[in-house]
């Protein structure tokens, strides 16, 4: 190892002379064969292909990871003070592995990260309140949650993250932006966006909070026309749904206007009860992967049908996931039309693989369609009638609700008509 350790003390920039690549291979060659042998002495039926079966890579790529290795702890300014443990090590070779895959959605989560997914499920965490994800190299807020610091803030769907406090985080994963975004409650952090139309970056000091989360909001807009407001769809959201609508309808409600705007998603499983309420039969989603076991066709549920009074669907660049499942299954059955803006396009499907050490991985296994064959990923849905505008909690200055409730009233006009 001597000759190892003399061919990094060389100066900067100098090639390693043919001889000196010589010695290389013989040092890993003697390697291999000392590991090798090691297990042979354990187990005489341990061979080389052995090896290969159980390692996640070749013997030169497992070299290649010994001598960075090496090379940081001998040479790094700070190794001796501050030596990485092997579990971040290992960790941190997982996560860079599967971002060699460049999906966004494709992920590793290390124990804590798996802990703290259990409670943003759970529907209390501390943070800022919103939905972000990766888009093409970028950190983007899909969606800030209703009555959230982030939307308090002013923060808004597709605002591109660029810094947080004084750390630039362009090239960062959104699992670390949301760790650096999360923190004590009544603590203070500065976000940096760059938002479309505007020259200049623009700074957002906003405090954290424990954040509630409240999936289901509803009301009367009339005598006769229901409001219904879905944030998000979590375990208990499609129930929690059926009992709004039913409720509605003990008041006298003969249409609904379901406001999915700045919804980021959620459940599968919620997004198909909630469609079946307003689905008496059929499909609702497809999803196409390449195992069998990831391509599933979603029928709505019949227990969960409620009703076909007329509807309208509000969506904005906010609605994504399990939104777009439900606007984009309304709409392409003929049971409601689109008001408002483009959606987000996140019509994918992520499943937990967890790990032996507590760890696990995040993997798209396959992608939304809708029942006429739409995909949704990176795509979006397009809204029947596009009316441009932002949620208002004054109704009447909200001008895509006002749109949505012109239009529902066309939908009852056409229903009486066709009665008459």
């Amino acid at each position: 190892m001597m000759r190892y350790n003399s061919l990094y003390s060389e100066k900067e920039g100098v090639k390693l002379a043919n001889h000196k690549r010589f010695y290389i291979l013989i040092i890993t060659a003697l390697a291999l064969t000392g590991f090798l042998y090691g297990y042979r002495a354990q187990s005489a039926d341990f061979s080389e292909a052995d090896f290969n079966r159980i390692s996640p890579f070749n013997v030169r790529s497992l070299w290649l990871l010994r001598q960075v290795r090496y090379i940081i702890e001998s040479y790094q300014v700070d190794a001796d003070k501050k030596p990485a443990n092997d579990d971040d090590l290992l960790h941190g070779a997982a996560r860079g592995m599967v971002e060699a895959w460049k999906d966004p959605y494709t992920r590793f989560v290390t124990p804590q990260q798996l802990k703290d997914d259990e409670i943003e499920l759970e529907g209390k965490y501390g943070g800022l309140g919103m939905y972000i994800g990766d888009r093409d190299g970028q950190i983007l807020v899909i969606s800030p949650m209703e009555d959230s610091p982030a939307e308090r803030a002013g923060l808004k769907p597709k605002d591109q993250i660029v810094k947080v406090d004084n750390e630039v985080v362009i090239g960062w994963t959104s699992d670390r932006v949301v760790q650096k975004l999360r923190g004590e409650p009544d603590t203070k952090v500065t976000v940096w966006v760059r938002r479309e139309g505007e020259d200049e970056l623009l700074s957002f000091e906003i405090t954290r909070e424990i954040i509630k989360l409240h999936s289901v909001r509803y009301e009367m807009l009339s005598d006769d026309i229901g409001y219904l407001r879905l944030t998000q769809f979590k375990q208990n959201t499609a129930d929690e749904t059926r009992n709004a609508v039913r409720d509605m309808m003990r008041k006298g409600m003969r249409a609904l206007i379901l406001d999915l705007r700045n919804n980021g998603g959620g459940l599968l499983d919620a997004s198909v009860k909630i469609s079946s309420i307003f689905l008496r039969d059929g499909l609702i989603v497809e999803t196409k992967g390449r195992s069998e076991r990831s391509n599933e066709r979603y029928n709505a549920n019949k227990n969960f049908y409620l009703t076909n009074m007329p509807m309208v669907v509000m969506i904005n660049g906010g609605s994504a996931s399990a939104s777009e499942i439900v606007a984009g299954a309304l709409n392409d059955r003929g049971r409601a039309k689109l008001v408002g803006e483009k959606s987000f396009g996140k019509g994918s499907v992520q499943t937990l693989f967890p790990l032996t050490d507590g760890s696990g991985v995040y993997v798209t296994i396959a992608r939304y369609y809708t029942p006429s064959g739409k995909v949704i990923d990176h795509v979006g849905l397009s809204p029947d009638i596009e009316v441009k505008g932002e949620p208002n909690r004054d109704k009447s200055k909200d001008l895509q609700l006002q749109g949505a409730i012109t239009e529902i009233k066309k939908s009852m006009r056409s229903v009486a008509g066709r009665r008459n």
